[in-house]
């Protein structure tokens, strides 16, 4: 019984000789000029090496493709200034950018990099992406690198060189124009989500099990943004926020200084998984930011550590403001771990006199540290929701969201658990398939004076009543050569290619499907359902019997 996406069946297929006219995978390489659509009879892509999407070309990417990296030639998509990318996913379908490992892990791929003309506050205005991912910068500020919703980034961040790794998903120069909203990176090598400069704004951002910073922002970012969540694990991992303004020239302008509304960041207080996660935020080399209704809890070292004379001047000039917020369980909670000499004012200070309701209180929330199942919401009980702690109301301006709780989840809608992310996938369960000669699973070899009967069951377990596309078929090898016979139910067999049943799931449990002679030939019976009802088959789950008739 196989219960994940197969490229290998179809691989092998193809290794035979066999030609499966499926489109289920499309190995993409090289360089993307004109206008490209993936998904739908192609919704599986293998990235061969570094892709990129030229000016003035857009890629389209439809609801439910799956983009898999290749680890042996670093797979990697970058969007190109001038260019543009439209990956519009669904709760139920989300676009996910994945590894092309078996077992994967941090690391096996590139990642994504979308890079604009929006401005940086680098000398010249133009900086080179890191891993030589291209040009970015320049003078538009609503600049239009074009839409990320529901997409989920996992298991990227490949190392190119010694301290030389791809962010999950990096922002190079990204201009307001750009729309991202509902977007995850899971268990990236480096940092997570990393602002280069730029005025992007985004919304509904998750990271988790990072291995670096969760999100990092330099050049010179001045977005916007609102509900983001961190969540760490101690065998790798940094800080929630490593804020810069720019290392070179600490008053460099634009200065970064995004505008944050409602952000939990979850740090692994204990060593069950290891010793690091070390900071919740750490704000430097003259950044600016507005951060209110935060939530920090969990960090081994700081909640909130100020580094540099530059980033102190900004909180004494109301350009830094970390202001109705949480802290809880941090070791310590404030403090400044640098040499800065003479600071105006130590961390504890800022948060307990210069801002006005910052307290160090247990926000109740549900799960914070379980890695496969947390729960980021605030109880009813919590102080980020009976008013202990005074929410601060985001400016009216088409973007922000008012809201009546402190943190980046809504305790009465965990936008954290939808199926679009990792989390909410784990808690949609398909149960089983299976597909049985004579009672059997193994190879068998009967003659051809004895009855083969074919039996199917099917669990589909939460996806019970979805429609999805049912495929079974058989590959026949005689001496007449191979052929191809398709089951079209609930009719009968038929001959020919990829004949499929759109039908909504229910539990088979063995229905015979042919019970009779066959000519001497060796037979292939495969059973093929998959949750992508378009009338193609994609191959979701699968289960194979090879009979022998001699």
């Amino acid at each position: 019984m196989k219960l994940r996406t197969c490229i290998g069946l179809m691989v092998g297929l193809l290794f035979m000789g066999v030609s499966t006219n499926a489109q289920a995978l499309q190995v993409i390489s090289g360089d993307i000029t004109v206008n490209t659509t993936w998904g739908a009879a192609d919704n599986e892509v293998l990235l061969r090496g570094a892709v990129f999407v030229r000016q003035p070309a857009t890629l389209t990417i439809l609801a439910g493709t799956t983009v898999y990296g290749e680890k042996a030639s670093i797979g990697t998509l970058i969007i190109d200034r001038g260019a543009k990318i439209n990956a519009v996913g669904t709760v139920a379908s989300p676009i996910v950018f994945t590894s092309d490992q078996i077992t994967p892990a941090r690391g096996d791929w590139g990642g994504l990099i979308l890079n604009g003309n929006a401005p940086l506050n680098v000398q010249g205005g133009v900086a080179i992406g890191e891993g030589d991912t291209g040009e970015y910068g320049g003078s538009n500020p609503s600049d239009n690198s074009g839409t990320l919703r529901y997409v989920r980034v996992e298991y990227a961040g490949i190392e190119f060189s010694p301290d030389n790794e791809l962010n999950g998903i990096a922002f190079q120069g990204v201009g307001s124009g750009t729309m991202v909203d509902h977007i995850q990176v899971h268990a990236n090598k480096d940092d997570g989500i990393e602002m280069f400069g730029g005025t992007v704004n985004a919304k509904y951002v998750l990271c988790t099990s990072i291995a670096d910073d969760s999100f990092d922002w330099t050049f010179g970012w001045t977005g916007k943004a609102q509900f983001w969540v961190a969540q760490q694990s101690g065998d790798d991992a940094d800080q929630g926020i490593e804020a810069d303004n720019l290392e070179e020239d600490h008053n460099a302008t634009p200065r970064s200084a995004p505008t944050i509304y409602n952000m939990t960041l979850i740090g692994d207080p204990d060593t069950n998984e290891g010793d690091e996660s070390d900071k919740g935020m750490l704000l430097r080399r003259g950044t600016g930011c507005i951060i209110r209704n935060a939530i920090v809890v969990g960090f081994k070292e700081e909640g909130l550590d100020i580094d540099d004379q530059a980033t102190y001047q900004q909180a004494q000039t109301g350009g830094l403001v970390v202001d109705n917020s949480i802290f809880w369980n941090n070791n310590p909670n404030f403090s400044d771990s640098s040499d800065d000499t003479a600071p105006p004012f130590t961390v504890e200070q800022f948060a307990n006199t210069i801002m006005t309701d910052v307290q160090v209180t247990d926000p109740m929330l549900g799960a914070p540290y379980d890695l496969s199942s947390p729960d980021f919401r605030p109880s009813s009980g919590s102080p980020a929701v009976r008013g202990a702690v005074s929410v601060a109301i985001p400016p009216i301006d088409g973007f922000f969201e008012s809201v009546d709780f402190i943190g980046g989840v809504d305790p009465d809608n965990d936008w954290t658990r939808q199926a679009w992310t990792t989390f909410g996938a784990s808690t949609i369960a398909f149960g089983s398939i299976d597909i049985k000669a004579n009672g059997q699973d193994g190879p068998m070899t009967v003659s051809s004076s004895s009855p083969v009967g074919l039996t199917i069951s099917l669990d589909p377990g939460t996806y019970a009543g979805q429609n999805a596309d049912l495929w079974l078929y058989t590959w026949v090898y005689t001496a007449a050569g191979w052929n191809l016979y398709s089951y079209v139910f609930p009719g009968g067999w038929r001959l020919g290619f990829w004949q499929t049943t759109t039908i909504p799931l229910t539990s088979l449990s063995g229905l015979t499907v042919f019970n009779g002679q066959l000519p001497a030939g060796a037979y292939y019976f495969y059973f093929v359902a998959d949750d992508n009802a378009d009338g193609v088959i994609d191959v979701t789950w699968w289960d194979a019997v090879e009979v022998t008739v001699q």
